[in-house]
């Protein structure tokens, strides 16, 4: 096992200690706040929501480029689906961006 191996190793070993630390330490200091949660809450399941109606309306054509890689339309769709939400979900926070800066004009 060569240098190169071990830092990849290691870079493998502090992403999952960074996602764990991502995922657990917001999850604790929510058990003490259960509004704050609840709130978390709220705005996953918007997104979840806000996807399930890009899957909806996404297509899933399929190229023949496409197929010579293995997606079918399955995948079609569910790429097409999270390509429509990131778009909604940038519309929305640049709709807030503007809407932030204006109202701040008029107080």
């Amino acid at each position: 096992m060569g240098t190169f191996d071990i830092f990849l190793y290691l870079g493998y070993t502090l992403v999952i200690i960074a996602a764990l630390g991502a995922i657990l330490l917001p999850l604790i200091s929510a058990l003490s706040n259960p509004k704050g949660l609840l709130k978390s809450g709220l705005g996953v399941v918007a997104i979840v929501v806000i996807y399930f109606i890009a899957y909806a309306i996404s297509g899933a054509e399929v190229t023949a480029e496409y197929a010579e890689r293995g997606v079918g339309p399955e995948l079609s769709k569910a790429v097409g689906g999270t390509l429509i939400m990131a778009y909604i979900l940038l519309g929305v926070s640049i709709f807030g961006i503007f809407f932030t800066e204006i109202s701040k004009i008029f107080k």
